[in-house]
């Protein structure tokens, strides 16, 4: 009997504990059903296990892509992908938050295939007000083709961080301050697709799509959204919390880099990456992005 009301007591906990978390942000259930929409591919876009699983297919006639349900101005949002394995040349998968019109918001993870047993290229992107530009690229310490690795997007009102496997990558600092317009006002959409890009994706177009290995496929699981969520009136889920509420659990909103995360970050941009915007002098001759010099990202 005490067995019995001791798992009692820990469920009615861990009920009231879950009522709590959904009703301060986003939900951060993994159920691909409840969060997302497959908008694209004609059947090439699948939503399996029940909802735990979602995959995505390319072949020559069409790629497939989805999108959140949700839009989210500010979060910390991470996804577990498997990306397509061996002869990936050619193709893309994309997984990026992004606004509408003209002069939207964007923040990318684009993964360039490659020939089989050639590494994986990792493009990252920041848009802001419509401009880009900003591209870092990044060779990965580990096979994203063999097993599901956690890709994850930071966004608070000071900083955009990229990570993979909590590992960060990349951080981009608002710097509105010396003129660099910074994403913070318009609400985003999660999308992810994967298509064919054989004109520019693999060693600048050179090496083409082998339909033969068709359909490619990329899979995802483990969908985790600490976020506000915005509503269709515009109101946001992070505006309604207490003030003791908001600390305890969106923390996320004020996070920066700590000594230890600052570290991992230079090691991954000393050993890993592969092409750095703020580097270009050939590309910007007419002088680097303001950005640059300020954050000192080379």
């Amino acid at each position: 009997m005490a067995s019995s009301s001791f798992s009692s007591f820990t469920f009615s906990v861990m009920l009231v504990l879950a009522l709590l978390g959904t009703s301060l942000m986003a939900a951060s259930a993994s159920n691909f059903y409840q969060n997302f929409d497959i908008t694209w591919g004609d059947g090439r876009g699948k939503i399996l296990n029940n909802g735990e699983l979602l995959s995505l297919s390319l072949d020559k006639p069409s790629g497939s892509g989805f999108q959140s349900k949700n839009e989210y101005l500010f979060g910390k949002i991470d996804m577990q992908l498997k990306l397509v394995p061996g002869n990936s040349a050619g193709t893309v998968t994309a997984y990026y938050l992004s606004s509408k019109g003209t002069t939207w918001d964007e923040i990318d993870f684009e993964f360039l295939g490659n020939l089989s047993g050639d590494p994986y290229t990792l493009h990252t992107n920041v848009f802001s007000q419509g401009k880009g530009n900003r591209e870092q690229q990044f060779h990965l310490w580990f096979d994203p083709t063999a097993d599901f690795h956690t890709y994850s997007i930071l966004w608070n009102p000071k900083r955009i961080i990229f990570y993979a496997d909590g590992t960060p990558i990349r951080e981009f600092k608002n710097m509105e301050s010396i003129g660099v317009p910074f994403p913070k006002s318009q609400p985003m959409r999660i999308y992810s697709s994967l298509w064919n890009a054989d004109d520019w994706a693999t060693r600048g177009g050179l090496i083409k799509t082998d339909w033969s290995k068709a359909p490619f496929t990329a899979s995802y699981r483990n969908f985790n959204a600490k976020a506000c969520v915005v509503s269709s009136s515009g109101s946001s889920s992070c505006s309604s919390n207490s003030a003791s509420s908001a600390s305890n659990n969106n923390a996320w909103l004020s996070q920066d880099l700590d000594s230890a995360s600052q570290e991992r970050l230079i090691w991954v941009q000393k050993n890993y990456m592969i092409y750095n915007y703020c580097t270009d002098t050939k590309r910007f001759s007419q002088g680097l992005p303001p950005e640059c010099a300020a954050a000192n990202q080379s």
